[in-house]
């Protein structure tokens, strides 16, 4: 199956540092309907989109949830969080760790290895769990997709870029990178245009950086993550989709969100929980009419996506 999604991927072309303006990159733009392609730049953005279109984006946060700990025998370890419960930090490690051994920062005991499972190690740490994302705010780095590998930013600058303009709810490993294109003064022409927008959250988990394996392909399990719909919200978006509104979403994750969220009747009443969902051909979507996104890296499941919306020969033209 994966094959079917395989094209030639020249790495020297993957961007390592964003646009500068974020607006300025380029922007391709496919109209289904008349099965045209056309090129502008991202900060034209309101002329591609119908005047009766509502912009949904993704609000989530992205942690510094990279961290460069010590072990006991002096070696180094780099740490990704990947989610906690009301005892233990669950996380991936670049290293082996063992079983009831600390691990430190800056000569300071920041956890206990508890256990292994799988590729996860679960640890206990030596501060009050709901601390969590405090400790990685003032100890952690942003992680990067695998496929930048030689990005110039560092530390803060690192932070900012790597953040949507609007991001407000901490809980993503990674960021919606479709949404990183937009600037304030881009959302302020779009609202000018009549341009109507709604944010909901998902935080962008491990799938994002984790290969997909035919065995996924073959029995349709995707990577589970978190979203969470406003009433309000939702209550808007419903009335929007009834009243024969455009619902364009900005990016894989927003599309996955609303999907998700779709009751029988095609109505957002699913507003809270985790998902798996896995959109390949020939998914039939609920909720969205068009989305914005990012290219995507060959057999991956975010290709399959955006495939079951253009068609898979179409995508890999395009």
């Amino acid at each position: 199956i994966l094959t079917k999604y395989d094209y030639d991927f020249p790495a020297n072309l993957i961007a390592q540092a964003p646009a500068t303006p974020r607006d300025s990159a380029q922007l391709l733009v496919y109209d289904k309907k008349t099965k045209k392609l056309s090129h502008d730049t991202f900060k034209n953005l309101a002329n591609h989109l119908p005047k009766n279109s509502v912009l949904v984006f993704n609000q989530t946060k992205v942690i510094p949830a990279r961290l460069e700990v010590t072990k006991p025998t002096g070696g180094k370890a780099n740490l990704l969080y990947i989610s906690h419960d009301a005892t233990l930090v669950r996380v991936i490690s670049d290293r082996k760790l063992h079983s009831n051994t600390p691990v430190y920062w800056s000569g300071k005991k920041l956890f206990t290895v508890v256990k292994q499972e799988g590729q996860f190690y679960f640890l206990k740490p030596s501060f009050p769990i709901k601390n969590i994302f405090k400790v990685l705010e003032k100890y952690g780095q942003t992680p990067l997709p695998p496929y930048i590998k030689h990005s110039p930013l560092k530390g803060k600058k690192l932070r900012d870029q790597y953040q949507t303009v609007f991001a407000k709810t901490l809980g993503s490993v990674a960021a919606p990178t479709a949404s990183l294109h937009f600037t304030k003064s881009l959302i302020a022409k779009l609202k000018k245009a009549g341009i109507d927008s709604a944010f909901v959250t998902l935080h962008v988990g491990l799938g994002t950086f984790a290969t997909l394996t035919e065995n996924q392909a073959k029995t349709g399990k995707l990577h589970s993550e978190y979203y969470n719909i406003d009433k309000k919200v939702a209550k808007l978006l419903n009335k929007a989709k009834k009243d024969g509104k455009l619902i364009i979403s900005v990016g894989t994750t927003v599309t996955r969100t609303l999907e998700s969220a779709c009751d029988h009747n095609n109505q957002l009443t699913k507003l809270s929980r985790a998902t798996d969902l896995f959109i390949h051909p020939p998914y039939k979507f609920k909720f969205i009419d068009g989305m914005i996104t990012n290219f995507h890296v060959p057999k991956s499941s975010l290709m399959m996506l955006v495939a079951s919306l253009v068609g898979r020969t179409k995508l890999l033209e395009i």
